[in-house]
Formats: structure tokens, C-alpha cells, sequence
């Protein structure tokens, strides 16, 4: 019943607007539209309809979305609705998982802090990887969970059930890493601990157990990388990567990339955004260690004023939980108080993988120098609600015991929980700058009255007490569920799946990008608060209209250069055959300018739409194919080298269109005829 409560309220925050909540992310929304055009358009996660590029992405999180809008059409609400099943799966399978380690109480709350976890709440609004992701992970944990476990009392313990168990966790994890790569590997070293520490198997069985996930979780996450690598027909450039392999995806731009900061052949971020071109004015550049989306790189980052609003509410909770847990153990041992092998290896098991999930992703995300958003820390979210939960539970019976000082860590843990989230919400106090007072009102009480019940007489078994309990649990659980509620019931979505106060995962530079984003700005800025997510803007309107009534027998209507943040909204918002050249970020090798002028001879195409400032020599293409300036979308070197060729190719071969025929003002877009010779006495340098 509790649970079925718990499940409802997931769906509520999950779902409520669904219908006008735009395209979640329009990276990913345009994709399932063009992956729904063929077969290997679906295989592949192809981009555009035409398939000459990829998403960055393996595509099996995109999969769902295109079921659905098999079966109920292409709109905003059925792409996000998987996304809001797999969310409330994601709750469900925690207290299943919790439940086997610490019992039915802890599961519960488990399952609530992880359904109020705010960025969890943004992201599942959302059409990005990783909700099946972290899916995948949980369901890799219930796994595992069931692999160290005695089975009930009345199966007997077969040899092999631990095995499969653990076999199946390894299987989960393959398909996480078929859903975003090497992120879903960064907990496989803490299950494999978890396991070895758990197992009431010999060593050798454990290890050759172990050594067995190994094959299977190789064989679950690089089958997609093999049919991609080993097709045998044509196929999409696979968009990220630096020479169209899906390996390079894996380890560069999907792997060493996302920790170092740099791809090899090309720089991924590095130093401040541009302010011209198709860039976000105001903006440094997102994803780079300098700032961004993400904060800097360091030990604090999930503390930072862009990423703690997201996760941290409860991380100083954990830390406190993790540290006490670590001591007892140390404490216990030194004492020789063993308790009963199994059932202490279980619980050591569990600890192990809830809190070693915890550190080690919390310290990958924090050192990651290369593309890094907020929304990422949403792979934390269920070990943070687990380790909340079994050490709130831990710390009230240490606080129900007759002896010891132990008890004070419950009054602590409500202290330093309500005084981070006052930190945290007066960060900007325009947006609920009620709540640090409720929150750190609800501690004060709380903490009163345990101080009150614990010396008292009859404190520990009075009203009193149970009172101060659940009065801690709403000083923990007051704020992220208030910044959660109120995510749910705003506007939200787009490229940046955020929490709390309207960009607020920029951090200062929020205020200035309010004041420098204008409607109809392109890319990134188009997704920021006040802007459009994923909507076709008017000078865009008339330009796809012009394209449609123009392009006569060409099978492609427009070519769109500056990547994919110039073309979704184009492929969203119509049926015609759009191309998104460059991929991504622009910075893809694809189409090649012998591509290109292929199409035009063949009568493919007609229209191209590039940056004005590209083709001027004055903007993201030029320099990257130059100076090795940095890119107008961040990403540092600009464009590859390719669009530079490109943009030069269409000078020479492309009119201009007269913007005056179709009707947008605005000089910053260039529309190119490619059946009109443009008359120049001489080529451009």
C-alpha cells in the first residue's frame, strides 16, 4: 500500500504536464522521429531521416521512444512517456532491492528519497539516456542483491542461484553501457567488490564467478559495438566520434574524453565559450572544467552552486553515515564481535555496493574534465537514497538504545542536513526562498525534541520521541521534495534537464544569460529559461516553408549546416527529408564536400542553410578550420575542418537566396540555392 503511495506520487512528478512539457530534449526527440524512417535509421540511431550521421549515443534508450510513437504518434508526451515508466520502475526496483538488504521500513524510505530526488525528477521530464540508464542499474543491483541473499526459508539454497544471479547483474550493466557507454561501467569495479565481499561461496568460486560476469557484462555491452562495426551495407557516420568507428565513440569522445577533457584529433572543451556565431551569449562554454553547465572540475563540484542543487540535499547525510558505518566496522572487528558469517557478509555486501556506488561515481563525476551536466548526477540517486535511508534507520536505533553516545548522531545528522539545504536555497532566495526557513525551522524542532526524548525519563519510548522521528524525516526530506514538487509543476525540459530555480545550472551565470538570450537564438540558448525547447522559431518557419514550396523534385527539402543544434527543431516540426550536417556539435566529418556536391549533381538537393557569420570567414567554421579558435557552441577548435571546406564549397558553387523571398529579416542565417551558379569574377581565398 505504502509502496503503491510512493509509486503514484513518482508519477505525479513525473508525468504532470506531460502534454505541454515541449520535446524534452530535442537532440534526442528529433532522432526517434528519423530513426522511425527505416530500419537501419533504428539500428543505427541515426540523426536525420536521410542517415548520414548518428546520434553521440548508442541509441537503446531511444528505442522505447520510437514504440511509442509507433503506437500513439509522433508527439511530445508519447516520447516522454517511457521515460516516466522506466522512472517509476527505477522506484519500484529500489525497495525491492533495499528491501532484500535492510528491510521492508528502510526500503520504503529509500524508495521516497529516491522518487524526491530533484535532479531525478528533471531528468525523467526528460528525453535523455539516462533514466533507462540508471534503470539498468538499479534493476543490476536487485541483481546482485539477490546474488549474495539466502533464498527464503522454505527453497532450498541451490549451487548454481547465486551465479545466475550475479550473471544477470552483469547482463544489466552490458545493456546500460548499449544505453551511454562507459558512465554505466563506472560502478562495475563496486559490484565486483560487493560480490566478493558477500558471496558465503569459497574464493575460488567466488572469483571464477566473477570472472564469468566478466564475459557476459563484455558480451551484453559491446554486441551493438560489433554489429555496428561488422555491418556489412552502408551506414551513418557514427556521430562523436573522429574517423566514423564506434570504438573511437567508445574511448574518445564517450570515454577518455568525457574524463580528460580532450578527444583525440579534436579538443572537446577547453576555455570560455565564443560570443558570436550560433553561440549562448554570456555563456562560458558547457562541459569544460572552467565552468559551464557543470562547475569547475574538483573534490566540491557536486557541492558547487550549478550541480548541489540537483543531488547534494543529502550527500553531508551520506558522508556521516559512511564515515559511522566505516568506524563500527573497524570497531567490531578489533572487538572480535563477529555476528553470524552469512547474514554479516550480506550486510557487508550491501554497504559495500550502495556506498562504494556512492564515492566512486560521485568522485568520476567531480575530476571529469570534459563535457560534464548537472543532470549526470543522476546516476548517484539511488545510492544516495539507499545509504540515506539504511542510515537513518541505523542512527534512531542507536538513538533507541539505553547506553552509549552513539545516539547523537541522529540530532547531528538532522543539524548538518537542514543547515546545507539553508545553504543551498539561499543560493538564489527569489525562488522559494521560503524553504530554508521551513527546512532549518523543522530541524530546529526536530532536533529539540530528540535532545528532549532522549533525557527524559520515558524519552525514549514516548510520544515525544516518535515525534522527533518523523519531524527529522521532514527536516531531511523538506526541501529536495519542495524543489522536486515545484520542478514538477513548472515548465521544464529541453537539452538541460535542471532543477530548481530557472537556470539555475549555470550558476552566476544565470542572471546574465537572462538578460542575452533572445527568442529565436539557436542552439543551446534556444533551450534556456524563457526560450523556446525545441520549437520552430518565425524566421525558421518561413525559411522551412520557402524550402518545402522551392525544392521541386529534390529529395532532400534542406541541408542544414552548424549541426544538430541548428537542425532538430527543423526535423521536429516536419516530414519533409532534413539533413543536420556536421553532427552534434558540427564538428563531424559528414557530409563530406564530395557528398555534398554528389547530391547537388544528382538533383538530391537544392537548399543549404548555413551561419552567416560561417560562410564570412568571421564565424565557428572559419576559426576551426584556421586558428583552432573556440567554437561558438563551446567546444573548443570550433568546427572540424570539414565545415570549413564546406562553407567554402557553397561560396563557389551556391547563390545566395534573397532573404527577402522568404520573407526573415535577420542577416545571421544563409539560405543557398545550389541550382544557381553565383556570379563572382573570381573564387573566394
Amino acid at each position: 500500500m505504502v509502496l503503491g503511495v510512493i509509486c503514484a506520487v513518482a508519477v505525479v512528478l513525473y508525468a504532470w504536464g506531460m502534454d505541454a512539457a515541449g520535446w524534452g530534449n530535442p537532440y534526442y526527440s528529433a532522432a526517434v522521429k528519423s530513426m522511425s524512417a527505416s530500419l537501419t535509421n533504428f539500428v543505427f540511431g541515426s540523426f536525420d531521416p536521410l542517415g548520414v550521421v548518428t546520434v553521440d549515443k548508442p541509441p537503446m534508450a531511444l528505442w522505447p521512444m520510437v514504440a511509442s510513437v509507433a503506437v500513439f504518434g509522433y508527439h511530445g508526451w508519447s516520447l516522454l512517456l517511457p521515460q516516466v515508466l522506466e522512472g517509476v520502475a527505477a522506484v519500484f526496483l529500489l525497495h525491492r532491492t533495499v528491501r532484500y538488504w535492510a528491510g521492508e521500513h528502510v526500503a520504503l524510505l529509500a524508495a521516497l528519497i529516491f522518487a524526491l530526488t530533484p535532479v531525478t525528477v528533471a531528468i525523467n521530464r526528460d528525453t535523455n539516456p539516462d533514466t533507462l540508464m540508471v534503470l539498468l542499474l538499479v534493476a543490476a543491483a536487485y541483481a546482485l542483491t539477490r546474488s549474495v541473499h539466502r533464498p527464503i526459508e522454505h527453497q532450498p539454497d541451490q549451487p548454481g542461484r547465486a551465479t545466475c544471479w550475479l550473471l544477470l547483474a552483469a547482463m544489466f550493466l552490458g545493456l546500460g553501457f548499449v544505453t551511454k557507454m562507459l558512465q554505466a561501467w563506472i560502478v562495475v569495479p563496486v559490484f565486483a567488490l560487493a560480490y566478493l565481499a558477500g558471496s558465503p561461496a569459497p574464493l575460488r568460486r567466488r572469483i571464477l564467478d566473477v570472472l564469468g560476469a566478466g564475459v557476459v557484462l563484455l558480451t551484453s555491452s559491446m554486441w551493438w559495438v560489433a554489429l555496428v562495426s561488422f555491418w556489412p551495407g552502408p551506414k551513418p557516420y557514427i556521430g562523436g566520434s573522429t574517423d566514423g568507428s564506434v570504438l573511437n565513440l567508445v574511448i574518445g569522445y564517450n570515454g577518455l574524453g568525457r574524463i580528460l577533457g580532450r578527444q583525440v584529433g579534436r579538443e572537446l572543451v577547453s576555455g570560455p565559450g565564443s560570443a558570436g556565431g550560433r553561440g549562448m551569449p554570456g555563456l562560458p562554454g558547457g562541459g569544460h572544467s572552467g565552468g559551464g553547465f557543470g562547475g569547475r572540475s574538483g573534490i566540491t563540484r557536486l557541492f558547487g552552486e550549478q550541480v548541489g542543487g540537483q543531488i547534494s540535499w543529502l550527500l553531508p547525510l551520506c558522508l556521516l553515515v559512511l564515515v559511522a558505518v566505516a568506524v563500527t566496522g573497524i570497531r567490531r572487528r578489533r572487538s572480535g564481535r563477529i555476528p553470524e558469517p552469512t547474514a554479516d557478509r550480506a550486510r557487508r555486501a550491501g554497504w559495500v555496493l550502495w556506498g562504494g556506488w556512492l564515492l566512486v561515481v560521485g568522485l568520476v563525476l567531480s575530476v571529469a574534465q570534459g563535457g560534464f551536466h548537472s543532470y549526470y548526477t543522476t546516476e548517484m540517486a539511488p545510492a544516495i537514497a539507499a545509504v540515506t535511508a539504511a542510515g537513518v534507520a541505523a542512527m534512531w536505533r542507536q538513538y533507541r538504545r539505553p547506553d552509549g553516545y552513539q545516539w547523537l548522531l541522529l540530532p547531528a545528522a538532522v543539524t548538518l542536513t537542514a543547515g546545507w539545504a539553508w545553504v543551498l536555497v539561499s543560493r538564489d532566495t527569489s525562488w522559494n526562498g521560503w524553504l530554508r526557513y521551513a527546512a532549518v525551522g523543522a530541524g530546529i524542532v526536530a532536533v529539540v525534541l530528540l535532545m528532549a526524548g532522549r533525557l527524559s525519563s520515558t524519552g525514549r519510548s514516548s510520544g515525544v520521541s516518535r515525534l522527533a522521528g518523523v519531524l527529522s524525516l521532514v527536516a531531511l526530506l523538506l526541501a529536495p521534495g519542495v524543489w522536486s514538487t515545484a520542478t514538477a509543476f513548472a515548465a521544464s525540459g529541453g537539452a538541460m534537464a535542471q532543477a530548481g530555480p530557472p537556470g539555475s545550472g549555470f550558476g552566476r551565470s544565470r542572471i546574465n544569460a537572462a538578460r542575452t538570450v533572445r527568442p529565436g537564438d539557436q542552439g543551446l540558448a534556444a533551450r534556456l529559461p524563457g526560450a523556446t525547447r525545441g520549437d520552430l522559431t518565425a524566421d525558421q518557419s518561413k525559411i522551412l516553408a520557402y524550402a518545402q514550396a522551392n525544392s521541386g523534385g529534390h529529395r532532400i527539402t534542406l541541408a542544414v549546416e552548424g549541426g544538430a543544434m541548428a537542425t532538430e527543431t527543423y526535423l521536429i516540426h516536419s516530414d519533409a527529408m532534413i539533413v543536420g550536417m556536421g553532427g552534434f556539435s558540427g564538428q563531424d566529418p559528414a557530409p563530406t564536400v564530395a557528398t555534398l556536391a554528389q547530391w547537388v549533381q544528382q538533383g538530391q538537393l537544392r537548399f543549404v542553410l548555413a551561419d552567416g557569420h560561417d560562410v564570412s570567414g568571421r564565424g565557428f567554421a572559419h576559426r576551426g578550420a584556421s586558428d583552432g579558435g573556440t567554437g561558438s557552441h563551446g567546444f573548443a577548435g570550433g568546427a572540424s575542418a570539414m565545415s570549413g571546406l564546406r562553407a567554402r564549397w557553397l561560396q563557389q558553387h551556391c547563390a545566395v537566396v534573397n532573404p527577402s523571398s522568404y520573407g526573415a529579416p535577420d542577416d545571421s542565417e544563409v539560405l543557398y540555392d545550389c541550382t544557381v551558379i553565383p556570379h563572382r569574377s573570381s573564387p573566394p581565398a
